[in-house]
Order: structure tokens, then sequence, then C-alpha cells
């Protein structure tokens, strides 16, 4: 019996003979599929190994207990999930499966047509309940797997700069509904840039909101110690501390 067959085999018994096993329905195991998922993300963030482990299983285990809800309810066995996913795959990788050219751009073009002959659209697919960042960095994926994109990594900087002046724009007009329309569009065109350098806008902003909260703790330390109340240390000391604290992480 596999590692996995086992956990499915005691998520059974848990929903028999614990009680707050037993309460559990799909709708209140999304809370701690979210939470789970959250800390994986930032256990890959840190690429410690052993949490990675530890956190992989927790989201398995919210994973094999789902799959427990509906296969109870008569929808689907985990098994079904597991033979889902591998026959998509299988589908989705014409270039090992099928003959086809091993291009990856090739293969994926491939893929995304697949989809719109079974009346879908390219951004299909891409949940909604994504972070707004993450969303925009896949969606633009998606329209770019059919040549709907800029030329180069220049143009998507110009495009950047035009909605930034736009925004400028927006601003002296005071529309409030045009600072947030060109705002938005601003917040899109960096997602962009983020996807022409290979970096994906929701973790490097996530990585920056960590770098900005460990350097103000800092700013707070630097200011208790010198009995300080931050509020009241006015904006050149908290500038210097905040240099400070940048100097220090620099070693």
């Amino acid at each position: 019996m596999s590692k996995v067959d086992e956990l499915r085999r005691l998520v059974a018994q848990l929903r028999q003979e614990c009680p707050w096993d037993r309460a559990q329905t799909v709708h209140s195991m999304r809370l701690y599929l979210q939470e789970e998922t959250a800390e994986l993300v930032a256990a890959l963030d840190a690429d410690v190994p052993n949490d990675v482990r530890e956190e992989l299983g927790d989201v398995l285990f919210q994973l094999v207990f789902l799959a427990e809800l509906y296969s109870e309810r008569g929808d689907f066995s985990l098994d079904e999930v597991a033979e889902g996913i591998r026959s998509k795959m299988v589908e989705r990788h014409p270039h090992i499966f099928g003959g086809a050219s091993a291009d990856g751009a090739g293969t994926n073009a491939a893929w995304e047509k697949q989809k719109a002959r079974a009346g879908r659209s390219r951004v299909d697919g891409v949940p909604l309940t994504l972070p707004a960042l993450a969303r925009a960095h896949r969606v633009a994926e998606k329209v770019a797997g059919v040549g709907f994109d800029w030329p180069d990594l220049a143009a998507v900087l110009a495009k950047m700069d035009e909605e930034r002046a736009e925004l400028a724009e927006a601003i002296r007009s005071g529309n409030p509904e045009a600072v947030a329309h060109e705002y938005g569009d601003l917040l899109l065109a960096t997602a962009n840039v983020g996807r022409y350098l290979g970096v994906a806008g929701e973790d490097a902003l996530r990585m920056a909101n960590a770098r900005f909260e460990r350097r103000f703790r800092g700013v707070e330390a630097l200011a208790a110690a010198a009995g300080i109340e931050p509020g009241s240390a006015g904006a050149e000391q908290l500038e210097a501390w905040w240099q400070a604290v940048k100097r220090e992480e620099a070693g």
C-alpha cells in the first residue's frame, strides 16, 4: 500500500471517529486550504527543505481530505482526481506522448488551440480568486501564447512610462474614478514587466513587503533604544534610522 493510500485510509477513519473532522464540509475546508497553501508558499520562499516537506504534507492532507468529502457524496474519488490530471498532462505534452515537436513555445500554443477548439477562452482557467497581481501575470501569459504581446522588454517599459504619465494626468484632473482606472493600468503594465523579466510580481511584492516590514522593525528598535516614540521622531530622524538599518543589512 502506498503512503498516499495510507493517508486516504487515515482521513476516512478521522471522518468516522473524530467529531471535528466529521463536522467539516467542502466550504469549511476552504479556509484551511488557503492557510496551508500560504504557509507552503512562505516555505518555498525560504527554501528550507525540511520546512517545504512539512508544508507540502499539510497541503496534501487538505487535498486528500477534500477528495474524501466528495467521495462520501458519491461525486468522485481520489483515484479519479489522479487519473484526471494524469490524462490532462499526457494530452498537454504531445511532444512527449504524441510525436509533436519538443519546442516549448510550440507545445504551449498547441495546448491553447486545443482549449479554443473546445470553446474555451484563452483566459479561462485563471482563477478569479487569485491575488490580482498574480492573476494579471497569468492572464498576460495566456494571451501572449497567441501573440497578443509586446515585442520586447523595451516596449513593455515604454508602456509602463505611458501609463505613469496617464496616471499623473488623472491625478491633475482630480477625478477619483480616472485615478483608480489609470493606477490599475499602471499596475497591469508593471505586472507585465515582471513577466518579461521572469519575475512573478506577486512573489516580488511579497518579498518586498517582508523586506520593508523587517527594516521597519529595525527602525522601531532604534527608536526604542533612543527612548523616542517613532511617531514623534520626525521625518528626518526616521529616514536616518531607515538608512542605518539598510546599511546594517548590507554589512
